[in-house]
C-alpha cells in the first residue's frame, strides 16, 4: 500500500508563491504517475499538474501552467508543486494522488487509486 502526506499549505496574499511537498512511502516501486489535484468549496475536484515518475513528463491544466510548476525528488520520494502569483480562485484543498496503470488521462482523479489527506491553500488579503 502506498502512503501520501501533503505538506506546505497555508494563507497567503494574493501574488504571493507557495510550494506544496507530498512525500510518498510504502510500496511506491510500481508507481507510474503522480499528480495534484485540488477542489474548492462547493466544487468537484480538478486536474492541476501530473508527472510520469519514470520520464519526468509533465502536463498541467492549461489555465495554470504559467504560475504552477510540478517537479519530483526521487532520493526523497517527494513530489512539490510550486505555485506563484496566487489567485483568490486558486484557494482549494490541495490533494496528491498516485497511481499504478500507466493507461488514462493525467488529470482524471478517478483514474488514481492512492490519495494524500489534502493541504489546504488560501488565497486572501
Amino acid at each position: 500500500e502506498v502512503q501520501l502526506v501533503e505538506s506546505g499549505g497555508g494563507l497567503v496574499q494574493p501574488g504571493g508563491s507557495l510550494r506544496l511537498a507530498c512525500t510518498a512511502s510504502g510500496d511506491t516501486s510500481k508507481t507510474m504517475n503522480m499528480a495534484w489535484f485540488r477542489q474548492g468549496s462547493g466544487k468537484e475536484r480538478e486536474g492541476v499538474a501530473a508527472i510520469n515518475v519514470r520520464t519526468g513528463n509533465v502536463d498541467y491544466d492549461y489555465s495554470l501552467r504559467s504560475r504552477f510548476t510540478i517537479s519530483q525528488d526521487k532520493v526523497k520520494n517527494t513530489l512539490y508543486l510550486q505555485m506563484n502569483r496566487l489567485k483568490p480562485e486558486d484557494t482549494a484543498m490541495y490533494y496528491c494522488a498516485s497511481r499504478e496503470q500507466i493507461w488514462g488521462p493525467w488529470l482524471t482523479p478517478s483514474y488514481y487509486n492512492h490519495w494524500g489527506q489534502g493541504t489546504q491553500v488560501t488565497v486572501s488579503s
